[in-house]
């Protein structure tokens, strides 16, 4: 008996941190989608399951989006069977089938293919992932899809950002949108601003049952998992570090970076005015900081903007 009302409490304040957790997972995916015009009236949306956390999480959000947008749209959910060994294909049908979702499951046996190629111990993801996005498309383009919406997230979109910088020498991420590598599909990311920790634990609260990837799960040593190391003390060290990078992708000043087919630096001549994009190299200048505490000079917007779901009509592309 004394233990009950203790027991209670803790239930509620359970049930309180994952109702303010959805919210926050609906509001950054929905003004993902509002700042990139993923979705609009019409829009039949190929939701990519894999059977991870990250493809369930973005399948409860475009639900609920859905049921609250002012434009319909459809949703198919599409999974594709590798073959890959441990695979369990009966668990996202049921699972589909319990939410009344409509779905295609595609078996295609890449494994063989990817373990053909590829030496023993070398990385397999890029293979695979090559082999999976060309029959998803295809996929897609079977099912009459508009779009195709894939559970990358925001770890994953500046991960990719500091792979390309330190393995890659170029600067490069996973865009919240683009076209297809065939030219024929629209590719979106709606979880491009929701944090993977919190993907990891609505995936706890939803109890979703995870697939593991047995194929490239398997290989602990991806440069990936190096950068998700740093990530990690990064932020153990330096609270905020990774939000300002993440904020940083979104603020681009082709001025004061080095590609020419970005900024004319050849034809670039002093005018004798002002110049507003000129010779401060870092902008948290410490003088400024007095101006901008008085409001005589307006700070760079900090990170992603709390703003309602507004899902718009998309221009054809």
């Amino acid at each position: 008996m004394n233990g009950t009302p203790m027991t209670a409490r803790r239930a509620g304040k359970a049930a309180y941190e994952a109702n303010k957790l959805r919210k926050r997972m609906l509001r950054l995916a929905g003004q993902a989608i509002d700042d990139y015009r993923m979705i609009g009236p019409g829009d039949r949306v190929m939701v990519c399951l894999s059977g991870g956390k990250d493809s369930y999480a973005l399948l409860d959000v475009l639900l609920e989006l859905r049921r609250r947008a002012p434009v319909a749209f459809e949703l198919v959910a599409v999974n594709l069977d590798q073959k890959q060994p441990g695979f369990q294909d009966h668990v996202l049908p049921a699972y589909l089938r319990a939410l009344d979702v409509p779905f295609h499951i595609e078996t295609q046996d890449t494994y063989v293919v990817v373990k053909r190629v590829i030496p023993a111990g070398r990385t397999m993801c890029s293979l695979c992932s090559r082999l999976r996005r060309a029959i998803l498309y295809r996929v897609a383009g079977e099912l009459g899809a508009t779009r195709i919406a894939l559970g990358h997230h925001r770890d994953d979109i500046l991960e990719t950002f500091f792979l390309n910088l330190f393995y890659g020498g170029k600067l490069k991420a996973m865009p919240p949108k683009l076209v297809s590598d065939d030219g024929r599909h629209v590719v979106i990311r709606p979880l491009a601003y929701v944090r993977e920790a919190d993907l990891a634990n609505w995936a706890e609260h939803r109890g979703f049952p995870i697939i593991p990837c047995n194929l490239c799960g398997s290989q602990q040593n991806l440069k990936r998992q190096e950068i998700k190391a740093l990530m990690r003390e990064w932020e153990r060290r330096f609270p905020g570090r990774t939000d300002h990078a993440f904020a940083a992708l979104g603020r681009v000043v082709p001025s004061h970076l080095m590609d020419r087919s970005l900024f004319g630096f050849a034809d670039l001549r002093a005018g004798g005015m002002p110049f507003a994009a000129g010779d401060t190299a870092f902008d948290d200048d410490p003088e400024l900081q007095p101006a901008l505490a008085a409001g005589t000079a307006e700070p760079p917007e900090a990170g992603v903007r709390d703003t309602p779901l507004r899902i718009v009509r998309i221009e054809p592309v």
